[in-house]
């Protein structure tokens, strides 16, 4: 009885971590997004393999204006598998976005917000989108900066400072939420947006892997608090709970990373009105995105 009773006590105590962690945080975050809190249409379908496709987008939210997604990637859940795979597509890829002709895919979010952004996907590539998550990058870097307050390690390969608000050094060095921020942002080199990208996914590996260290579990529900302000989705919260349960009981958490255009799948192309586009073999890449989501 006095074994029960302890256990009890425990997992009450856990609980009451988990809310006042989450409420305080909640609390500090609230009034510093730009995002527009309101039902967003998102007619999502589901795949009939079983596999759960999230659409994850990055922007700078601007109240009521809608931006450019700045960042796109397609995240799968296999529920089976428990594996997770993240296929980033780049936001310079030449497309056709329906209702408005062919532009630059991330044009779609400012023309139609997620749900435009998922018409253009099925449209160019096939691919079925459930959900989607829409992060404003100001909650990027209150997140790190709350799960990560001595930063994160990273080895910047050059200095970097054009474009991203801060300046940065060549070197391994840990990094605060708006420096890392500035570090997968950055673009301004000959490797321009593949670069990006490549940083993009070496982050978000990165951040992953300190996730579902013990150390950072216990910091989940304080880190879910200051982020949810600049945060939109239509993922319920038992659905996402499933989820991450599921993948943090998997014997494995790799997950595989993939790219948008493919090599030696696109040209460099400047249209008038477009500016310098990704022009892409839509085609090749269909193929190839079906083939890393679904092999």
């Amino acid at each position: 009885m006095l074994f029960f009773l302890i256990i009890v006590l425990l997992f009450l105590g856990i609980l009451l971590y988990i809310f006042v962690e989450y409420q305080q945080s909640l609390k500090n975050s609230q009034n510093g997004s730009s995002l527009q809190h309101e039902n967003i249409k998102f007619n999502g379908v589901r795949n009939k393999s079983g596999k759960i496709n999230i659409l994850l987008l990055g922007i700078d939210a601007r109240g009521k204006e809608k931006s450019r997604a700045d960042t796109i990637m397609i995240a799968q859940y296999d529920p089976e598998a428990k594996k997770f795979k993240i296929a980033s597509i780049m936001r310079d890829s030449y497309v056709y976005i329906p209702g408005h002709g062919k532009n630059k895919i991330n044009a779609a979010h400012a023309y139609g917000g997620p749900e435009l952004l998922r018409k253009t996907i099925k449209n160019n590539f096939d691919i079925d989108i459930e959900y989607f998550i829409l992060v404003d990058f100001k909650g990027f870097t209150k997140a790190i900066d709350k799960a990560f307050p001595e930063g994160i390690e990273i080895n910047v390969e050059k200095e970097m400072s054009k474009g991203i608000g801060v300046t940065l050094h060549p070197g391994v060095q840990k990094l605060h939420g708006k420096e890392l921020l500035g570090y997968v942002r950055f673009r301004k080199d000959a490797e321009s947006d593949f670069g990006r990208v490549r940083r993009q996914q070496e982050v978000l590996k990165q951040i992953i892997d300190e996730f579902i260290s013990i150390k950072g579990i216990v910091k989940l529900p304080s880190v879910i608090g200051a982020i949810q302000p600049y945060i939109l989705t239509n993922i319920e919260y038992k659905q996402a709970l499933s989820i991450l349960t599921s993948f943090l009981s998997s014997d494995t958490k790799n997950i595989d990373f993939f790219r948008i255009p493919v090599d030696e799948s696109f040209e460099d192309v400047t249209y008038p009105q477009v500016g310098a586009v990704l022009d892409i073999d839509i085609e090749q890449n269909k193929k190839a995105l079906k083939e890393f989501l679904y092999k």
